[in-house]
């Protein structure tokens, strides 16, 4: 009779009545799931909770008792892990046993209610998360150590991985798909070559052996990191070989990933601090972990025959099947070289001696004719951050790349061009670099050998004795072309493959076991046709472990590989022998940077992200990092035009080649640059001033008002912010309000921000705009009641840091009337939205159908040149003419206009404003359908390609949901989206990309907005 048929079947009056009879406990029952067991959630009145386990009729009274001795002993030894406590009875018994209305005997246990969520329905599983699980599992195993106890020898129990062999073989023929079955087998052989040689010598004890993702509880906070705040369910552990308790938790850690073998080396990073693994047992760990899903597979197939109904029994069948597809791509000794590396070990652990060797026995042949080390070389940046390589994109796969390199040798006067080792390079755009989709996206980027560009049909020898390994012809476009690797077997020396890409078809001839001497020439350089179209080159590269491949090998590696594919691929110079080696230049890593940072910047100088992104270069709406990992830019509204736009750093470019220099000297560019603003904007606007900032362009706004109207006071909007000199920051709610600010000066009068989603005053009332505009009224009237005078009104035409906040109809013309009936100046600050951000308009204030006196430009003005403007009326210009000369040095310099003149050239042919307002509505119109399916999104609002999405913890109370905001911002970054949060509250996501923003980069912004917002921790939040 199968296991399943003797669970205990009480139903919950029968279970409530064993609780208050036993433990003197009432309240609230609800089943919880299990295999063998029957177990309850008990609630009592005053609100603690228990689990009540009913044990199955035929369950071993000896493995009980295992089971409560290993509760007792974790729990007198380390108070801190994660376990439940026995209660006993009002008898003091442990566990008495009861006879159920069967008249079967049934054990029953009251245990302590751990907190949490089961670690299959805690999605997404963060890096610090796995960390956690494989570091109390070692605590738990370390703890265990010393523990013994007769009834942990179980060598017959179906679910002891040493077993997993006969099971799985027992059930293959219950597997019907051929390719499953196929599956199977290989983690048999897998097991029979890594597993079987070495598990006898493997350390023993009782051992967990059930973490697997329905027993493992996890903290219910979005705060990172999440933890594991308990292990439950006992029934399976035995003493076993150590290894297997990492292995099972590696096994469920890694169902539903993207990248399964990141999540298994996070847990054994996480487990090697708390119980340090040996070397012999990180060598059978991953096939130790693959039988355990090919045992739960092969069990689940053959009961799907027997009991088809039994849910529990395959909850984790499809999710297993996925991952053991995934894991059949990946060279077993692979993963167990990220493991090693994890564990602070050399990831390969045969290139010590290889580097070792080859230091020992360095009398190499030059692998080129010429000799590098005996003509001019020059090594070439084809870096991330290269100055040289502007646009790879645009060169790769092109004679153009040939020409660049030409070029750049004939600069340098050098016959040999070096591209370098371990440098993280954007040429490779190729589909075949993209790694597997899922929340992390990477591309392969990291060039693991050395180039050696030379002229095509250049000779190539061998460096040391050696035989063709494996020739091939990887003639798709942006491959290695023709490709041979060498085996190398020195005497007495341990074996090594080099590899030798891009070569002419000639050495296509060769054949594997040909052996080679030293110094034989065995191929040639390939011409741009035949090697791959790229610029003729040999790629030479050193390979410690083939990982069985024949004919190609990885040349460039993930970012997130690059430590593991660097001991696969050590530094080719051991061979080249290169005076001023190949080895791509030193540069500070993260944490390197942060503590430089910390230490010469100013303090409160903020970085965005909780683990900020070292960002290096940037190519239209997107934003690359240091190892060349592309991140979607939502939220650039300086780089108005696309980063780098190659019209607007060309234009830099020439003029500043040319002539930069103050602004007291005639120069075309100022005054052809001011005719064209002038003829973007309304009469009366007409007369320019150029600065260097935004902030500058509003402080020179607030000095022309209170020239022209001899008033010193100014009304502003609650939650506004208008710049960072001392008088801005006077005039900026959102800074004198907040954090270190000291509340509004005597001169400054705020009035309510006219939020009509959370304000006083909301859709649809169509007279929202005049209500809001009454409170300008109402300040307005309040200052003159005691005897003040107003100089201006100043106002963003959409609220950035105010949320993202579209006025609502009406209300600029009603607050303008009211400010010029008091004498003040209209300001209209444009720094935000200006130059056709909106789509329907090409500034804000005309979206309300006003003409402010003055408007102040600044942020996509210059497209991240430093330049900003002001516009006005000729009679404000002659009130601020007052005898005092106006002087900026750089303000309206040659360079500047010239960046300014491109900038409007590019936003007109292109037609950038209506691709704004194309791509912002389908954008918008994508964020609103989110509001029916994700109940947190309260509100979506904006227009063009501005626009803000405001999550809410409580819809109808329209309460301000900041730790999910926050969660959202950090997920959408892992994600390779940029995002930030505005708002009073800081809950308002808001989006304000480049206007090359495309309906493809719309489309995937709000498909990975729905994941992150349908995932586990942020519905908790």
């Amino acid at each position: 009779m199968p296991l399943s048929s003797q669970r205990p079947t009480l139903d919950p009056p029968e279970a409530a009545h064993l609780a208050e009879k036993l433990y003197g406990l009432t309240g609230d029952l609800a089943p919880l799931p299990s295999e063998r067991d029957q177990n309850f959630r008990l609630t009592t009145p005053a609100g603690d909770r228990w689990v009540l386990k009913i044990s199955g009729a035929e369950e071993d009274p000896d493995h009980l008792e295992l089971q409560n001795a290993t509760l007792a002993w974790l729990a007198e030894r380390n108070e801190a892990l994660p376990i439940q406590r026995l209660r006993p009875t009002l008898a003091g018994e442990v566990m008495p046993v009861v006879q159920g209305a069967s008249g079967r005997k049934h054990g029953v246990r009251l245990l302590s209610f751990l907190p949490g969520r089961v670690l299959a329905e805690a999605r997404p599983h963060s890096p610090a998360l796995l960390r956690d699980l494989g570091r109390r599992l070692g605590e738990m195993d370390r703890t265990l150590a010393e523990f013994s106890h007769p009834a942990a020898h179980r060598p017959e129990f179906m679910w002891n991985l040493t077993r997993a062999p006969e099971m799985i073989r027992s059930h293959l023929d219950a597997v019907d798909d051929a390719l499953r079955r196929a599956l199977l087998e290989g983690v048999l052989e897998q097991w029979a070559t890594v597993v079987e040689p070495v598990l006898s010598s493997l350390r023993s004890g009782v051992i967990y052996n059930d973490a697997n993702d329905y027993n493992v509880l996890v903290s219910e906070s979005p705060a990172e990191p999440r933890r594991v705040t308990g292990f439950i369910d006992l029934g399976d552990m035995h003493e076993s070989r150590i290894v297997c308790d990492p292995a099972i938790a590696v096994a469920y850690a890694m169902l539903g990933k993207s990248n399964p073998v990141t999540a298994a080396a996070l847990v054994v990073e996480g487990y090697q601090e708390t119980h340090p693994l040996t070397e012999d047992e990180l060598e059978v760990l991953f096939s130790l972990a693959c039988a355990r899903l090919a045992t739960s597979v092969s069990l689940a197939a053959r009961r799907q025959r027997d009991e088809p109904h039994d849910d529990y029994l395959f909850v984790s069948e499809e999710p297993a099947w996925e991952v053991l597809e995934r894991l059949a791509e990946v060279h077993p000794r692979f993963v167990r070289n990220v493991l090693r590396d994890r564990c602070g070990l050399s990831p390969c652990p045969t290139s010590p001696a290889v580097v070792r060797w080859l230091t020992e026995h360095g009398d190499c042949h030059p692998v080129v004719e010429p000799d590098p080390a005996a003509v001019s070389t020059a090594q070439l940046d084809l870096s991330v951050a290269s100055q040289e390589l502007e646009d790879a994109a645009a060169m790769v796969g092109t004679p153009a790349f040939t020409r660049f390199v030409s070029d750049r040798l004939e600069a340098r006067g050098a016959r040999i061009g070096i591209g370098r080792y371990d440098e993280a390079r954007q040429v490779y755009t190729a589909d075949a670099f993209e790694g597997p989709p899922g929340e992390h996206p990477e591309r392969r980027t990291v060039h693991l050998g050395a180039d050696l560009f030379i002229e095509p049909g250049a000779t190539v020898f061998a460096p040391l004795d050696g035989r063709v390994h494996s020739v091939r012809n990887n003639s798709a476009a942006l491959d290695y072309g023709p490709t041979v690797i060498l085996e190398h077997e020195p005497p007495g020396g341990p074996r090594f493959y080099t590899l030798y890409g891009h070569l002419g078809e000639d050495a296509l001839r060769l054949a594997p076991g040909m052996e080679v001497a030293r110094g034989d020439p065995f191929a040639r350089i390939g011409e741009f046709e035949v090697n791959g179209q790229w610029p003729p080159h040999l790629h030479f590269q050193i390979v410690t472990d083939a990982l069985d491949r024949e004919g190609e090998y990885p040349g460039v590696a993930a970012p997130s590989e690059r430590s593991v594919w660097l001991s696969l691929s050590p530094d080719p110079n051991l061979i080249l022998g290169l005076a001023g080696g190949v080895r791509a230049d030193d540069t500070m890593d993260r944490a390197q940077l942060m503590e430089s940072r910390n230490r010469r910047l100013g303090p409160n100088l903020s970085l965005a992200y909780a683990a900020p992104i070292h960002i290096v270069r940037g190519r239209g709406q997107f934003l690359y990092d240091e190892a060349g990992r592309a991140y979607l830019d939502c939220v650039n509204n300086v780089c108005h035009v696309g980063h780098c736009h190659p019209r607007v750093v060309g234009a830099a470019r020439r003029q500043i080649a040319l002539l930069n220099t103050n602004t007291r000297y005639l120069h075309e560019h100022a005054v052809h640059y001011a005719a064209r603003l002038c003829e973007l904007l309304p009469e009366p606007l007409s007369v320019c001033y150029f600065v260097c900032s935004g902030s500058e362009a509003n402080e020179l706004a607030l000095r022309m008002a209170k020239a022209h109207t001899g008033s010193e006071d100014i009304v502003v909007l609650e939650g506004a912010y208008h710049g960072n000199t001392n008088a801005l920051v006077d005039v900026s709610p959102y800074k004198f309000d907040g954090p270190g600010g000291q509340g509004a000066p005597p001169h400054v009068h705020k009035a309510v921000m006219p939020d009509d989603y959370r304000g006083p005053y909301r859709r649809p009332d169509p007279d929202c705009g005049e209500k809001y505009a009454a409170h300008v009224r109402e300040a307005l009237d309040r200052g003159r009641d005691t005897g003040r005078s107003f100089a201006a009104f100043l106002s963003e035409t959409f609220l950035g840091c105010g949320g993202q906040i579209e006025l609502p109809t009406g209300y600029l013309s009603a607050a303008y009337e009211h400010a010029r009936q008091a004498g003040a100046v209209c300001i209209a600050d444009e720094v935000q939205v200006g130059f056709g951000r909106v789509g329907t308009h090409f500034w804000g204030f005309e979206t309300q159908d006003v003409v402010p006196d003055i408007v102040t430009m600044g942020k996509p003005i210059g497209n991240g040149h430093p330049l900003a403007a002001l516009v006005t009326t000729p009679d404000i210009a002659a009130s601020f003419d007052t005898g005092m000369e106006y002087f900026n040095t750089f303000g309206g310099n040659p360079v500047s206009c010239a960046v300014g003149l491109a900038v409007v050239d590019v936003i007109r042919d292109e037609d950038l404003q209506a691709r704004a307002l194309r791509v912002g509505a389908r954008l918008k119109k994508g964020l609103q359908r989110l509001m029916t399916s994700h109940p947190m999104v309260g509100d979506v609002r904006g227009r063009g390609l501005f626009l803000g999405v405001e999550l809410t913890s409580d819809h109808e109370a329209r309460t301000p949901a900041t730790a999910q905001a926050r969660y959202v911002i950090e997920r959408m970054k892992e994600h390779g989206i940029l995002l930030s949060t505005d708002g009073p509250d800081d809950n308002v996501l808001k989006i304000k990309p480049p206007l090359v923003f495309s309906e493809e980069d719309a489309d995937r912004l709000v498909a990975t907005l729905a994941t992150v917002l349908g995932e586990d921790c942020v519905r908790l939040a």
